[in-house]
Order: C-alpha cells, then structure tokens, then sequence
C-alpha cells in the first residue's frame, strides 16, 4: 500500500527580529524528515506549508515547537492537517519574506496584537439562526482572491473580484463608504486564517466595529463542523488544487490538470 502523506498548515504572528537566524536550521531539519513544502519566515512571525510521512511532520513540529533557539516562540501553534496519498509538493523551500502574507499596509501589526475571532462552531451556531449572540446579521467576509472565490464559498458571502491580497484593503475601504457594514457582524475569512486575521485588523482600523476572523479559516471549519452553509470546494496551492468540506482531494486534484476546464 502506498505511504499516507500527511499535509499541515500553520502560521503564527510572533516576533522573530532576525528571521535569517532561523532559516538554515528549519530547511536542515525539513530535509533531514523528507518533507517538501513551504515555510516563510518574516519579521512578523512563520507561515509553513508543510507534507511528508507521519513520523516526519511529527519530529518536525516537536523540533519547532521545543528547539531552545526558538525560544518558544512557536510554542502554541495551531495546525490544520489533512491527508493525500501523494507528495503535492515538488521540493523544500524556506524563504525570508517582508511580511508572511503580503498586504503592504505597515500600520497592521498582527504580532503586537491578534484580531478578535469566532470559533468554528459558535459560527455555525449564528450562520443557522442567521444571526449573531447580539442579535445582529452576520456577514461573512471572503478576503480571498477571486479564482479562489470561484471554487468556492460560504452562502451569501461578500467577495471581491482582486488579484492579490495586496488589494483587500482598498476594495474593503471602499465597500464600507457605500454600505451598512456598520450595522452588522462580519467575520472575515480565508484558507487557513492568515489573510483574514490581517483582514480582521484592518476592518477595526478603519472603524468597523464589530468584526473577527474565523478561527482556523476555512480549513479549520471543516475540521470542526463540516460543510454547514458552504458551497463548493476549497483551493489549497499546491498539486492537490482542491479540498471538499471533510478535507479530501477532490476532482481536480492531480499534477497537471488546470484550474479550469
């Protein structure tokens, strides 16, 4: 039988004032484990994209998580696993970044201080009364760009036709001068929560009262309670394409095979 290939997907906003320190030693033990993937290391904190055996992404997460050089800064991570039964990543790449998700708005300082979140389940709980324990509407928020849009959602959900990241804020600013939004609860969401913490932050920046980021993103909503109120699949960027709601690779998912037919 082939080997059952474990993926995780983590972040954490921690300060890491020299990211490079860092660098050599996780690709060292990346590659001593036979995993392949993604870490991106900035001043802001770690963003890793990781798929091997079980064993491998075990002694990987007991290194970064106990490794005295680290200092506990990833002590407390929080990760979404699913499995494949291939490797979707073609090698290992541990990159410094300016930020670990590019938004270019230096005012948001995610590692100073985390964006207010909803649970899983407590979101479940207002999407199927339609609204919040205040009694307000919610409003789901998809910071994602729009091919990622396209494959999927939750009901209803507010989503912009944007490219990069980059371009949320602009597109969110200009949205809250011609709506309501002030009225109401968003939860703001994105693949595994990166984005929409960012995206969460810059809501109450620009004097949305009342938003959080779903905790986890869309990955730890279908961890916790499934597919309730969403629609599709969820991409995920790397050869799998795509994730249906109980985490399994669906149709599109093999090297090769574009996005769209």
């Amino acid at each position: 039988m082939p080997m059952e290939i474990v993926n995780i997907a983590a972040y954490k906003f921690v300060g890491i004032p020299e990211p490079a320190v860092f660098q050599s030693l996780i690709k060292d033990r990346c590659n001593s484990l036979a995993l392949k993937g993604t870490v991106l290391l900035a001043t802001e904190g770690i963003n890793l994209f990781l798929a091997g055996s079980k064993e491998g992404i075990a002694k990987f997460l007991d290194f970064l998580q106990n490794e005295p050089s680290f200092d506990n800064r990833f002590a407390e991570l929080e990760i979404k696993e699913s499995i494949s039964e291939s490797q979707p990543f073609g090698r290992m790449i541990v990159r410094i970044a300016k930020e670990i998700i590019t938004m270019r708005h230096p005012t948001i300082v995610p590692e100073a201080s985390r964006a207010p979140h909803v649970e899983p389940a407590k979101l479940k709980a207002w999407l199927d009364q339609g609204f919040d324990d205040e009694g307000r509407a919610v409003v789901m928020m998809d910071t994602r760009n729009g091919f990622e849009v396209e494959m999927g959602t939750f009901d209803n959900a507010l989503a912009f036709d944007i490219e990069r990241f980059s371009q949320f804020p602009q597109a969110v600013k200009t949205l809250s001068e011609q709506s309501d939004l002030k009225d109401k609860t968003i939860v703001s969401f994105c693949t595994g929560g990166i984005r929409c913490e960012k995206a969460a932050l810059y809501m109450a920046e620009i004097d949305l009262p009342h938003v959080y980021q779903l905790q986890g993103g869309i990955l730890g909503y279908f961890e916790k309670v499934g597919g309730a109120h969403w629609q599709g699949e969820c991409f995920v960027f790397d050869e799998r394409v795509a994730l249906d709601s109980s985490l399994t690779p669906t149709v599109h998912s093999y090297p090769g095979r574009p996005l769209k037919d």
